[in-house]
């Protein structure tokens, strides 16, 4: 390695460090940081609904928007099995052997379970799955490199979908600061901070600390960065359906779409707040589209856009849920 990047991973590795030990030197606040975030976030929308409530009862969908959307349930659809697949890379890179038609099912399956309180429940559920003898596996995982994984696969997501911020031009430096995370994925400074996270997670997840030392990441996550690279692109192909759905493409060049949906979709999996980003997703696109575009149609595209998603969420769980009993019914009548 060059001496420059040396010295630059070095600062920046002091820096986080830095960070993070300010961050948890702040003094709790009263009901926990989540529910001070939700609250901000739901009174920010709800201020939003009751000051454009009449300009949104104003918008209508004709046929071919309502046929934009239906596409748009379609592609979220698609963008959540890419997803599955993305965790057997991730799973196929730290060097276990997925059995993907199984694995993709059971992350579906799971991925609901995002919405409970707590958002932990999805991640707890496919940690306790690679780990047992029923895994989506050749064999099953052991606990530590299973943690690894499943922290692992979102990390890679949300540092794919800050770099596509870029997509948007300069804006005022925004698009620098979303190249950055990059280099977090280096291993250098990608394994303490997963160290950092599987001792928070293992304890949340009622796992043994000891048993969750991290297995070190010797190389830098080229595999799983590109496969995200297309989940985070189809889950914003969903986005854009809504987009045309409300005959707005025109007020943004489509580079500013992508940049203002990567930014609100990484705050919304990484803010802590309600399960699975609601409220901070949309709060988040208001504030940084807002300059560019009316809040009333803007509000409507998040709105429905969150409508297209759950739904999605809900049609890929079921699919799963069925499939798996499907396959059960045929093997206990197989002869």
């Amino acid at each position: 390695m060059p001496p420059f990047a040396h010295a630059l991973l070095q600062r920046c590795r002091r820096g986080l460090t830095r960070l993070v030990a300010w961050w948890e030197g702040l003094p709790p606040l009263p009901g926990g940081l989540k529910l001070w975030i939700s609250l901000l976030s739901f009174g920010f929308l709800l201020a939003a609904l009751v000051g454009h409530g009449r300009q949104l009862l104003q918008l209508s969908l004709d046929r071919q928007g309502w046929l934009w959307l239906l596409l748009g349930v379609g592609v979220s659809l698609l963008s959540l099995v890419a997803n599955g697949l993305a965790f057997g890379v991730v799973l196929r890179w730290l060097g276990l052997r997925p059995r993907w038609g199984e694995l993709v099912r059971a992350y579906l399956d799971t991925n609901l379970r995002k919405f409970l309180p707590g958002g932990i429940w999805h991640l707890s559920s496919r940690v306790q799955l690679l780990r047992s003898a029923e895994a989506p596996l050749a064999a099953p995982a052991p606990g530590a490199l299973a943690l690894v994984a499943v922290l692992l696969d979102p990390l890679v997501a949300a540092v794919a979908a800050l770099a596509l911020v870029s997509a948007g031009g300069w804006q005022q430096g925004l698009a620098l600061l979303g190249l950055l995370p990059l280099v977090l994925l280096w291993p250098r400074l990608l394994n303490p901070l997963l160290s950092r996270q599987e001792r928070r997670k293992a304890s949340a997840l009622a796992m043994d600390i000891e048993a969750a030392a991290t297995a070190p990441i010797r190389s830098y996550p080229w595999p799983p960065l590109l496969v995200q690279f297309g989940f985070v692109l189809l889950r914003f192909g969903g986005f854009a359906c809504c987009v045309q759905a409300f005959d707005l493409s025109y007020s943004l060049s489509w580079g500013g779409w992508l940049a203002g949906f990567a930014l609100a979709w990484t705050a919304g999996l990484v803010v802590p707040g309600a399960p699975g980003g609601l409220g901070v997703f949309e709060s988040v696109l208001l504030l940084r589209l807002g300059f560019a575009i009316p809040e009333a149609p803007l509000l409507a595209i998040a709105i429905s856009y969150r409508l297209v998603v759950t739904i999605a969420d809900l049609l890929a769980a079921l699919t799963a849920r069925l499939d798996g009993s499907s396959l059960l019914r045929n093997s206990a009548t197989a002869p």
